[in-house]
């Protein structure tokens, strides 16, 4: 959500911004701004609406000067509109804002009191007010002006703030909210995420929680709110700009479909133990023994990956496993402390609901693991251990190779416990180990099968509604089915678990309905095919997702895309697939916004 980008040196720092900008707007906006300063003052130019208008409002405004910042837009303090959108001034201090000030209505209530005149609904001019008056009232740089309207200040947030008075400076602070400093030869860039500035410099400064940071052209001073100094070694960033680029493709998410395989091998590389059946985990050492029980907590495509996590955890460890939705963990005071190892799952790794309810287990005295893709994100840092996937930077906002490769990391992590429990044999292991390295070649075979996903698009594309059914592993694929099918076609879908068909949605079934069966071989597989049975008999259109070899499968459905046959565990990984591509392929051809659909963020910083 939102985007932050700030740049100092001796450059033309209006394209920096907006190029900047540009490599964020995978997380999701609805509005764009710069301000940069230049003889003697900033000038703030801002649209709603995408890059693209305000390029074309600063071909008629332009903003020249060295020093700068430049904001994309999430809504949710005001409607999306020009006065809405950031930055926001009030006399000499511009200031961008991601996150939530959760006292705003009381700060308002007080600034309005006191003479202050608001231009805009958001909360972010009510921190411009805050340092404005700081300086006004003689704090004697920019830097104390921030600390200490900070003081006032309670959210999630990550601020960062420029003054005509101190032009020379960028302040910025973190709290709940991702910051990153891009230092250079002579210039230093601030940024939400390092994608912004990776074209830039590849060396970085993870801000932490509670620290404010000033940066000029050649320096950059760490401190807490307090104002104690912090010290902390720059980070090189080791994966291409280049990767970043959708490589030919017409979408970020078609290539990142086409990715999952790459991105799957890289996440095995240097985990699977083939001579001693068994998984190494980076150096993470778990008291496997002391572990009574397993939550997940996770948001979104996260959770369900989560979801086949609890098949496979309580499967290959048999240690019992929860999966709780992070934005509700805390709000129940969950039962949780010591012997509960809690599982946080992040694509991002900044996901804020995640990052409260780790703190909510932390609190309670449960031992933390994170699986995230994103290296030195808050998660990870503030889990007691981390444990990262290598998808690469993942741009499409409805997540592809990022669910695939936390399967992986779950299914190693499943392993990994089991093979320390001693449920899972040595022989077991050694077979679901050797499967596993196959499945890169497996995912590549399957994301081949584009021309027939593209058929079935259009035959069941101009459908208004979709239902998603599976068993076991295979209920949680469903509901990522019907997720992203929603998410970026707006096409309502629905995913049940199979045998809850007969309890109400049912009813739904006519002769316009897709129905979407994952239907495997294994356990549950003659089931499953009484379920699509009872969809047939009410003239619904079924399209199963079958193994291949399975010749039976054809009788019973409308049309049918085979996977490659592999170990029940590992089903999940091959089987979401094809509603993967399903879903981009209804969406292209329906015309949406694939890469960046309404009202949907990438990387969730809000509550």
């Amino acid at each position: 959500m939102c985007g932050i980008i700030g740049y100092i040196g001796s450059r033309q720092a209006t394209p920096l911004l907006i190029g900047g900008l540009r490599k964020l707007e995978y997380r999701g906006y609805d509005s764009a701004g710069v301000s940069v300063f230049n003889d003697g003052m900033s000038r703030v130019v801002r649209c709603r609406g995408k890059l693209g208008n305000l390029e074309e409002k600063l071909k008629a405004e332009p903003a020249p000067g060295t020093v700068g910042i430049g904001h994309t837009r999430w809504a949710t303090h005001g409607r999306p509109s020009d006065e809405n959108s950031h930055p926001h001034k009030v006399g000499p201090v511009s200031v961008i804002h991601n996150g939530i000030i959760e006292n705003h209505l009381q700060l308002r209530s007080e600034l309005v009191a006191s003479g202050s005149q608001f231009s805009s609904e958001t909360d972010t001019e009510i921190f411009a007010h805050l340092v404005e008056r700081q300086l006004v009232d003689g704090a004697p740089d920019l830097t104390t002006a921030v600390r200490r309207a900070l003081l006032k200040v309670r959210g999630s947030y990550a601020f960062v703030v420029m003054s005509d008075k101190e032009p020379g400076t960028l302040v910025a602070a973190k709290n709940s909210s991702p910051l990153v400093v891009g230092l250079g030869e002579g210039e230093n860039f601030v940024a939400s995420d390092v994608t912004a500035i990776l074209s830039e410099t590849r060396k970085v400064i993870f801000i932490e929680e509670g620290e404010l940071v000033t940066v000029t052209r050649d320096s950059v001073q760490i401190t807490d709110f307090e104002g104690k100094p912090k010290q902390r070694e720059p980070k090189i960033i080791t994966w291409s700009a280049v990767q970043a680029e959708k490589g030919g493709f017409k979408h970020f998410m078609l290539k990142e479909i086409h990715e999952q395989p790459r991105a799957v091998a890289d996440t095995l590389v240097g985990r699977v133990d083939l001579e001693g059946d068994d998984v190494r985990l980076d150096g993470v050492e778990l008291d496997v023994k002391n572990i009574k029980r397993i939550i997940f907590i996770a948001c979104g495509t996260s959770y369900h990956a989560s979801m086949v996590g609890e098949f496979l955890v309580e499967s290959l460890a048999r240690i019992p496993v929860e999966v709780d939705l992070a934005s509700e963990f805390r709000y129940r005071d969950p039962i949780v402390g010591p012997g509960d190892l809690v599982v946080a799952v992040s694509q991002s790794g900044e996901t804020l609901d995640t990052m409260e309810a780790i703190r909510e287990a932390k609190k309670k005295g449960a031992t933390v693991l994170a699986i995230s893709n994103v290296v030195e994100s808050s998660i990870p840092r503030l889990a007691d251990h981390a444990f990262y996937t290598h998808a690469g930077p993942e741009i499409g906002v409805a997540s592809t190779k990022a669910f695939t490769t936390q399967l992986i990391g779950i299914a190693l992590l499943a392993i990994y416990l089991g093979r320390r429990t001693n449920a899972l044999s040595r022989e077991r292991a050694r077979t679901l180990l050797a499967e596993l390295v196959q499945i890169p070649n497996k995912m590549r075979d399957v994301v081949e099968q584009g021309a027939h996903l593209q058929v079935l698009a259009r035959r069941y594309g101009n459908a208004t509604g979709f239902l998603f059914l599976g068993r076991g592993a295979q209920y949680p694929i469903a509901l990522e089915g019907a997720l992203k099918l929603k998410e970026i076609s707006y096409i309502h879908a629905e995913g049940y678990a199979a045998g809850e068909m007969k309890h109400g949605p049912i009813a739904l079934i006519d002769d316009q309905l897709p129905v979407v069966v994952l239907v495997p071989k294994g356990p549950s597989y003659e089931k499953t095919v009484s379920n699509l049975a009872e969809v047939r008999a009410r003239q619904g259109k079924v399209l199963a997702i079958a193994t291949r070899g399975d010749n039976e499968i054809g009788g019973h459905s409308d049309d049918v895309v085979l996977v490659p046959d592999t170990a029940l565990e590992l089903q999940p990984m091959l089987t979401v697939l094809p509603l993967q591509m399903l879903s981009y392929y209804v969406a292209d051809q329906k015309g949406t916004d694939v890469d960046q659909p309404r009202n949907l963020a990438k990387s969730v910083t809000v509550e």
